[in-house]
């Protein structure tokens, strides 16, 4: 059945099971993309379990009950495709791309690595190393480092907060038996979805998913989930060996799933999400304090956070927050521009289009449209809704966000002395 009347060729289907199958065709390509998806992430798991989404997502890659590690990577490989995964807050993804005339050899190793996986002790073992490493890498990447305690104390004590890689003590406690565990009550059918975009008919992808997945048994096990409460905190790590201080500065959001969704697009791009955005041209090209000033968005399907970073030396760093605050008290005070608003639509429309060209990013489409709205959304609808909103919706939203009550911070370099309070953050 198709999911929306405005795009016809996208399809659906509900196997008994509850597994999810849609599909979007694209003629004029020659790639297939496939995505199984588990519709859970970091957020569902208990404090002791943290990590575990993601340990799994590579314990998937290290062989089957009919493919080694080595097999996996060579079938792919030997077809010239492409094999992926990753491990979100609300979301698990397993994708390969490959040409259509190997989409059915593509399918069946995804299908044997989300179905069978080994969780092998010796392999588990290693993993661990791994991972390990992984959390110290971020650790000793400042950016990464700055935007992970912000997130953590900005969601805090709630799961939205922990980090997706787990923590040491986590990781290194982890037994075949918790893996197993784990995979077992959500790696059933009404916990999957599985998407696909490129050159390929609905039916050839439900009968691959059917000949591998039909006789899943469904899970009656789901995780209840509170709502996150945003908390404005101000923390500061000390890194001697740092030349700069890193700099998270946010507030509360919207979900992803609302509708004034497009304004807060629109308010992101004009405060930093661009060369030509205002933090860029005010913090870096007119002021020169700052090489790397962006702000981003991270929306959830119940919460989310605006937030701004900053790399700048301790000299300057006052007045880079001073600077971002005063952006924020722009926002809040004067409308945008008629030139402003059309340009901040124009470069979401060509990011949205080029972004949709690819079987890769439609595949990837479908499943957050499914998981988050249950339908699918054409690009003539998106840009539509893009092009309602207003510069009031705007300044509307700025007057609500940026509350110096609501602003929220994290530092992390050589501090030296450097303090920052609640007075700081106020305008």
């Amino acid at each position: 059945m198709s999911v929306s009347n405005a795009n016809p060729a996208v399809q659906k289907e509900v196997l008994p099971n509850g597994l999810v199958v849609i599909t979007e065709p694209m003629e004029h390509v020659h790639s297939v993309s496939v995505g199984i998806w588990l519709r859970s992430g970091s957020r569902c798991e208990p404090a002791e379990l943290n990590g575990i989404s993601h340990f799994i997502e590579h314990m998937v890659f290290k062989g089957t009950a009919r493919r080694t590690a080595q097999d996996i990577a060579r079938e792919i490989d030997s077809v010239g495709g492409m094999l992926d995964a990753f491990t979100a807050k609300e979301m698990v993804c397993f994708n390969t791309r490959v040409l259509d005339e190997h989409l059915p050899k593509a399918f069946d190793v995804l299908a044997d690595m989300v179905l069978e996986p080994r969780f092998a002790e010796e392999d588990i073992a290693r993993e661990q190393s791994v991972i390990l490493e992984e959390i110290r890498m971020t650790q000793d990447n400042p950016e990464d480092l700055v935007h992970e305690l912000f997130t953590q104390n900005f969601w805090m004590p709630h799961a939205l907060g922990k980090p997706i890689l787990g923590t040491p003590g986590t990781v290194s406690a982890f037994t075949r038996r918790s893996l197993t565990d784990w995979f077992h009550r959500w790696y059933a059918p009404n916990h999957l979805l599985i998407t696909a975009a490129g050159h390929l008919s609905h039916q050839q992808l439900v009968d691959l998913v059917t000949e591998r997945f039909a006789k899943l048994a469904p899970s009656e096990d789901s995780a209840a989930d509170s709502k996150p409460r945003p908390a404005p905190h101000i923390t500061l790590r000390a890194k001697r060996e740092l030349e700069q201080l890193h700099l998270c500065i946010g507030v509360p959001s919207l979900p992803l799933t609302d509708d004034r969704r497009f304004a807060v697009s629109i308010l992101n791009d004009v405060l930093g999400g661009g060369m030509s955005s205002r933090l860029f041209q005010n913090i870096r090209e007119r002021q020169g304090l700052a090489y790397a000033i962006f702000s981003e968005m991270n929306l959830y399907r119940d919460a989310g956070m605006l937030s701004v970073y900053a790399g700048t030396s301790m000299d300057t760093a006052d007045q880079v927050i001073r600077s971002i605050l005063d952006e924020f008290c722009r926002l809040k005070e004067e409308p945008l521009s008629e030139d402003e608003l059309r340009r901040a639509k124009d470069h979401l429309k060509g990011a949205t289009l080029l972004a949709l060209e690819g079987s890769s990013s439609r595949m990837n489409s479908l499943a957050r449209y499914y998981v988050y709205f249950n339908r699918h959304f054409t690009p003539q609808e998106l840009i539509a809704m893009l092009e309602r909103v207003t510069a009031e919706e705007v300044q509307q939203l700025a007057r609500q966000f940026f509350a110096p009550e609501h602003i929220a911070a994290s530092v992390v370099g050589n501090l030296n002395g450097f303090t920052l309070t609640r007075q700081h953050l106020t305008f």
